[in-house]
């Protein structure tokens, strides 16, 4: 199977179990079981992982670090629940400080059901779990022949779980970037983007179904300000960044100049608008990491 040559890398994690399914976990590492000759790798860095694998049930507690880890995964991936405990939460999930299973959180792709779950149930999850990342990656391959078909389009409340999805993609390579994990993008809510609707304009674009890039703009006075561009890092350098630009200057008709702002290191962001004649006008440093440079450019006469 082509998804074997690939070696997924797994991430495990141990949300608050008894430590029976970690063990089993281990066990399938071991010389008698050997989950290793299918190519797969357990790894310790969610941004080398392609397969996260939870034990245990979410509480309290781990609910911010299984989103976190989550987050930093990159596209494609996929989840498998390890025992009865990630699976629905067991006999814990009446506990007041118990929200159930990994799928309260996460979504789910596999389920292996057990107390404790034996290794060759574990191995046969993550043996679906590559075949489902395989499927994964074919299709995100596919949706690349079908750049024509990409529709640029008013992004609605609706859209708002996609769009901070893919916002939070996007913005943990702007992390790396500037080893900086405070970036607003990154901590924002879906209540908070929600709000955000009732001010600003949303565009998105979409291919297949699925969400590739967003952008967001508002009017103060004679100045339409656009924020946070956003592509799926599969499709940077196809032109969506400069459409989705064009898109909210159309939805500002009001404005006589457009302003934008990007961190100093984020040329990905800039090149689209610079190619749409944005010049930079001042910067300012927002954090020791981080200074923020500003482009604008005149709303050309028609």
């Amino acid at each position: 199977m082509g998804a074997f040559s690939r070696s997924p890398w797994i991430l495990h994690y141990d949300a608050s179990s008894c430590n029976g399914c970690d063990i089993e976990v281990l066990a399938s590492l071991t010389p008698i079981y050997d989950v290793e000759r299918f190519g797969v790798v357990n790894t310790g860095n969610p941004k080398h992982a392609d397969i996260f694998l939870v034990t245990g049930s979410v509480n309290a507690q781990n609910l911010k670090v299984l989103r976190t880890l989550y987050e930093q995964m990159p596209e494609p991936r996929v989840v498998v629940a390890v025992g009865i405990c990630a699976t629905s939460g067991c006999v814990f999930r009446e506990c007041y400080n118990v929200m159930g299973g990994v799928d309260t959180v996460l979504p789910v792709d596999v389920y292996v059901p057990g107390c404790a779950a034996r290794p060759e149930s574990i191995m046969d999850g993550i043996l679906q779990a590559v075949g489902l990342l395989e499927k994964k990656r074919e299709y995100m391959k596919s949706m690349h022949g079908r750049m024509r078909e990409m529709t640029i389009e008013r992004a609605l409340p609706a859209d708002a779980p996609e769009i901070l999805a893919l916002q939070k993609i996007v913005y943990q390579n702007e992390a790396e970037l500037y080893d900086d994990w405070s970036l607003a993008p990154l901590k924002q809510t879906l209540e908070e983007m929600k709000a955000d609707f009732q001010n600003r304009i949303f565009i998105k674009a979409v291919v297949g179904g699925k969400v590739i890039g967003s952008i967001r703009g508002y009017m103060v006075q004679e100045t339409g300000h656009i924020t946070r561009l956003i592509v799926h890092p599969y499709f940077w350098r196809q032109g969506v960044g400069m459409k989705l630009v064009q898109a909210m200057e159309g939805w500002l008709p009001e404005a006589r100049r457009y302003e934008t702002f990007m961190g100093h290191k984020s040329t990905h962001t800039m090149e689209p608008y610079q190619k749409l004649g944005y010049a930079r006008v001042r910067e300012e440093k927002v954090s020791e990491q981080r200074d923020r440079v500003y482009f604008a450019r005149e709303r050309q006469a028609t």
